[in-house]
Order: structure tokens, then sequence, then C-alpha cells
């Protein structure tokens, strides 16, 4: 028996001791001494072998290259059969390699939650002055004196608590083994098979996608990530972790493509100003490229997911922190002006703070948090003084939170979205225009959000949720008919009557300002930290984005 160390104990009457069922005394004691990190590190050791397979297959397809000019016939012919034949097989084992990592670090993760409430349940007992043995039996303390009336969590409640904890491990632990046993299976089975002729026509919902992925087998929905990875990572409505295979498998492409550009700016000779430019764009791009590579590889928490990647133009990306399909709430974060691939990992960090604000708020709980930048973001001011680009960005954002509805799995997860800046004009725009399939709207920073009232974003009664720090400049966007107006009068005799008449209101440059009391919505407060500073540790906002995210 163990008596672990705790708050000042409270007072408690005697109860009957709570002894879990079998199969939760052997569960407690590996629950209690499981190591997390080590499940997710073996998870990365599958996913590096991806590399010398990969490699081997490079090697293949140059002896099939070298094979072609030197041995014809159908001798030479049946050679070069052999080795593509082989070369097949060797990437057929690719998508399964990842999709081992992913499992053994969805594993992790809710084995972290399970010792998280763990940890809560022995807190628990600390409180109510309660014991727990090593087998997971609470039963109150006999060295402590029994007033007539308990004050503090009982035995019942402290038991609950721990089977809660212990038997979320227990499923985790139980569907974990099923996934490894089904690729165990594919191993001797074949890991791919050819699907049926038919991919899901131009313009198909998410749902409509859904449905064909979940009509195909696992071997069959291998193949199309190991053969069309193209297809299944961009595709709203495809699981999470398809994706995720799909475009880690097209990250050395999507490398080499900037590693392209970069050669043929470079040849250019004499370079003028626009070449010089180029040039420092695509550097910078593939800066950000290879940080986020760099992430895509850790094996610590959360696990991060690949979920779009494209290098052309400023470059976008879609990358999920923890698994969207599995979390009970999960936040869709879009960022603002100049926002592109170089970007990435900076904003991708703003997603990781307010996710780490939940973990601290909630531990127990799993949420996911997605960078959401596919959309060309305004480059310079003339470009973010008009609305364009966040239409332009309506309709891809809208799918994709649908795709999110569509691919979750077990109840409904709380979906949030937010856009900072010029972001928030894109996810007003489209939500104004198109709906989107989220329980909340949250916007920082905002010169507005395409509309005068929150009633027009079509969300929920008190749902829409606004913050604008005191210094944020963004206050100062003002329409352009009142910006024309202050110039004219400014250099009058007229100037400061005029400024009488029309003191500064709450209209900014995209519609009435969301953070304001007129608008509809709720506020949460900002710390003076500009315009950018939203996610700094000591901003009150970053806890306000994150009790908005977990539904508090």
């Amino acid at each position: 028996m163990t008596r672990r160390p705790g708050p000042p104990a409270a007072r408690y009457v005697a109860s009957p001791v709570a002894t879990p069922d079998a199969s939760q005394v052997v569960g407690y004691a590996q629950l209690w001494s499981a190591d997390p990190g080590a499940w997710a590190a073996a998870g990365a050791a599958w996913r590096g072998s991806t590399g010398p397979v990969r490699h081997r297959a490079d090697a293949l397809d140059a002896r099939v290259a070298g094979l072609r000019p030197a041995w014809s016939g159908a001798a030479g012919d049946a050679a070069r059969e052999r080795v593509t034949a082989q070369r097949t097989e060797l990437t057929g084992v690719l998508p399964a390699l990842i999709e081992v990592e992913q499992v053994l670090a969805e594993f992790a993760a809710r084995l972290r939650g399970a010792k998280a409430r763990l940890a809560a349940a022995v807190a628990l007992a600390d409180q109510g002055r309660l014991l727990i043995d090593r087998s997971g039996r609470v039963r109150a303390d006999p060295a402590v004196p029994r007033p007539a009336e308990r004050v503090g969590p009982g035995v019942a409640q402290v038991a609950a608590a721990v089977h809660q904890a212990v038997a979320l491990a227990g499923a985790a632990d139980r569907e974990a083994t099923a996934r490894l046993a089904g690729l165990s299976a594919a191993a001797g089975a074949g890991w791919v098979s050819i699907p049926p002729v038919g991919r899901p026509p131009t313009g198909a919902g998410p749902g409509e996608v859904g449905r064909w992925w979940a009509g195909l087998t696992p071997a069959e929905r291998r193949w199309l990530v190991a053969h069309e990875p193209a297809l299944v990572g961009r595709l709203d409505g495809v699981p999470v972790t398809a994706r995720d295979q799909a475009n880690r498998l097209l990250l050395a492409a999507r490398r080499a493509a900037l590693l392209a550009r970069e050669r043929g700016l470079l040849s250019r000779a004499p370079r003028g100003p626009l070449e010089v430019a180029g040039l420092a764009r695509v550097a910078a791009a593939l800066r950000g490229l290879d940080a986020l590579a760099e992430r895509l590889a850790a094996s610590g928490p959360p696990r991060a997911y690949l979920l779009g990647l494209d290098p052309a133009g400023d470059g976008r990306a879609i990358v999920a922190l923890g698994n969207p399909d599995r979390a009970g709430a999960v936040l869709t974060y879009v960022p603002g002006m100049t926002a592109d691939l170089a970007d990435a990992p900076g904003e991708l960090g703003r997603a990781t703070r307010v996710l780490d604000r939940c973990a601290a708020l909630a531990p127990a709980e799993e949420t996911a948090a997605v960078l959401w930048l596919d959309y060309d973001a305004p480059d310079f001011l003339h470009e973010a003084a008009w609305g364009g680009q966040a239409r332009d960005a309506g309709p891809a954002l809208h799918r994709f939170q649908e795709g999110l509805r569509a691919s979750h799995e077990g109840p409904p997860a709380r979906h949030t979205v937010l856009g900072h800046s010029y972001g928030s004009v894109v996810v007003g725009t489209a939500a104004r225009d198109h709906g989107l399939s989220a329980d909340a709207l949250v916007f920082v920073g905002s010169p507005g959000v395409g509309v005068e009232h929150a009633a027009e974003l079509r969300m929920p009664a008190g749902q829409v949720w606004a913050s604008t720090a005191p210094d944020d400049v963004i206050r100062l966007a003002r329409p352009p008919d009142e910006l024309a107006r202050r110039a004219v009068f400014g250099a009058t005799p007229l100037g400061p009557a005029a400024a009488l008449l029309h003191p500064p209101g709450h209209e900014l440059w995209f519609g009435h300002d969301p953070s304001d009391p007129g608008f509809g919505g709720r506020r949460f407060p900002s710390g003076r930290y500009g315009h950018t500073g939203y996610w700094e540790a000591g901003n009150p906002a970053l806890d306000g984005m994150a009790r908005v995210v977990l539904g508090g």
C-alpha cells in the first residue's frame, strides 16, 4: 500500500473499499509506469525506415534504366520486368511504414491522456485522504480520524476516476493492437492491391469523397497512397492519416521542385532585381520547407500531420498538430498578410502555443490544431486593402472544414476556426458566403470580417469571439470613405470641426470591428502586445483563445 503526497488532507468518513475489475488490477500498474515517449520513439524508428526503402527503390530505377540500352530481347524484357516488380513491392511498403508510426504515435497520445486522468485521480485521492494500492484499489486511510461528516471526495468517486483512466488506456491498447494486427496480416497477404477504376469527380464534396474512400479495402487505399499521392493528399474527406502518408511521400518531390526553380533563376545572367527577389523568395521557401520537414520528423508530442503542401507561387501548407479525426476539440488557424511557405514554421508555432495552453487547462482532453495556409495571402498593403484574395479563399476553407467533419471518428468534435489580421477577413468571408462547418469563430487583430453584425456569419448564438489589443495598429484601418474625408478636411480650417462631428467609430476597413460590443459577438481581453503578440505567454488573449477551443 502506497500513500501519495498531496495537499493538506480533507476530512472524510470511512467508506467501503472500491476494487476495480480483474482487467484493471494489471492495467493500473501498467498505466502508472507506462512511458508514452518510448512508444512514440518506436514509431519514429519505423518511419525512419522509409529512407532506406526509398533509396533502394531509386537504385532499382537506376538498374532498370541501365538495362534498357544494354540488354534487349525477351531476356532483357524479363529482367527489366522483374526489377520493376521488385521496386513496386518496395514502394508498396512505404505507406505501411508510415502507418505503423501513426498507430504508435496516436497510441502514445491517448496514453498521455490516460496518464493525465490517472494523475488527476491520484490528486483527488490525496485531497480526500484516501489510499490507492498498486492494484488500483481505493480505500480509506485507517490512520486518519473519521469525523461524522465527510469533506472532500469519497472512495467511490476516486475509484470511478481511476476506472475511467484505466479504461481509456485499455481501449487505446486494444485499438492499437488491432491496427497493428491488420498491418501484420497485410505483410503476408500483400500490402497493396489495385483499386477499382473510378475516382471522385472534380468538385465532389467531402461527404462523397469519404464514402468512396470507405468503400475501398485497406490494401486498395495503400495502393492509392503509394501510386496517386497527389490525388489522395489533397482530397478533403479522406482521413487525415491517409492524407499525411501521401503528402509525406511527396515531400522530396516538393523540395526538388523548389530546387529546380532556384536553379532556373541562378542560370539567368545577368540577373535583374526581379530575379534577385525571386531567388530570395525561393531560398526562404526552402528554409521554411526544411523547418517543416524537421517538425514532421520529430517524435515528440504532438505528432504533426501533413495535410497539404504546394511549393508553387509563394507556397502553401496545411499542417495539423495532433490528429483532428480523433480529437474532441479542433482548432483551424488561418494566418494573415504575407503568410507563405517561408512563414509556415512560425505560424505553426502560434498554433502550438494555443494547443499547449489547451493542454495546460484540460490535460486529459485530446485536442488538435491545424495551420491552414491554403490561400494566396496578400504580400503588400495595396493587396490587403481589398477582399478579393479572401473571397478566392472562401470555397477552399469551406470545403476543408466540411472534410474535417466528414472524416472525423467517434462523437462530433468541437471545431473552432480562428483568423488573425487578414486571415479574419478570409474566415468571415467564407462564413458569410459559403458557411463554415464550425462551432465557434475567433477573430484576433481584425480589420473587419466582411459583415456588420455577428448574425451574418451564420454561427450558433454566442459563438463568435474577438479580441483586439489596445495598441494594435489594426485599429487605424479605417474605411476608405472615412480616410478620404479626413484627407479632404484635415488640411482645412474645417478639420477640427469635422473631427468633432465625426468622431472615430467602430467601422474598420472590412466592416464593423468584431471586438466592439455593437458587433454582437463576445470578447476576450488582450494585453498591450501589438498586432502580432496575441500568442505571447503573458497575454490573456492566449488563454482566451484556448478556452474558446475547449468550449469554456
